[in-house]
């Protein structure tokens, strides 16, 4: 599904270079839950924001679904990440104007869904995280755990193929991260939902199958 062939970012300061991301080579296959960890600064939301085309590498190859990442036009990029990737964020990203209902909405109006449509699924959304009651309220008037819900739903509407989490639990008290992680788990084993997520916590990074450790920009191998 995913494949990053010698994958590097930088930023220049006075002339020097300094690694956000070094020579990173990494496959994910579809149906995996995969981890990332490492200290702060290590390159993890950056690896991430690469992974989800938020980002350019300055180097090196991406290859997404039979897609060359690497050498496509903005616009292409962001066709091809609106059709199969859903971003679920620490911070929640909602839009403080928009209700519950709207907040979920949003996704499918970039796919220009009809109408009708829109409505069924953003009620079976509603349903399935049991938030019927509370379609008319604002983020603000939500706790952090349902307006990550919310922000899952999000994520989830367009029924992408990829779920990119960074530190989705850490604004969150311990039992609505672990519902949260125990949602992400379901939606990996029953739908088949690839996930990459970005986490500090070592019980949140057992959930996947497999943990990559970053440091200093670089993949860590196990010796």
């Amino acid at each position: 599904m995913i494949t990053l062939e010698h994958i590097s970012k930088w930023v220049t300061t006075a002339g020097l270079r300094t690694f956000l991301l070094k020579d990173i080579n990494l496959t994910i296959k579809e149906g995996e839950f995969v981890s990332i960890m490492g200290p702060s600064g290590s390159g993890k939301s950056t690896l991430l924001n690469v992974i989800g085309m938020l980002d350019d590498a300055d180097e090196g190859k991406y290859d997404f679904m039979g897609n060359q990442v690497h050498s496509m036009k903005e616009k292409q990029r962001s066709q091809l990440y609106k059709q199969y990737i859903g971003f679920v964020f620490q911070a929640y990203h909602l839009i403080d104007e928009l209700t519950v209902y709207e907040n979920i909405e949003t996704p499918l109006l970039y796919q220009d869904t009809k109408s009708t449509e829109r409505k069924a699924m953003v009620g079976d959304m509603l349903d399935r995280f049991q938030m019927v009651g509370k379609k008319d309220l604002f983020p603000t008037q939500l706790s952090g755990g349902q307006q990550q819900l919310v922000g899952i739903a999000r994520a989830l509407i367009s029924s992408p193929k990829l779920i990119l989490a960074d530190e989705p639990t850490g604004n969150l008290n311990s039992r609505q991260g672990e519902e949260i992680m125990e949602l992400f788990k379901k939606l990996n084993e029953e739908d088949g939902v690839t996930i990459i997520q970005v986490t500090h916590s070592e019980k949140n990074a057992a959930y996947g199958n497999r943990i990559i450790h970053l440091l200093d920009g670089r993949i860590e191998h196990p010796r």
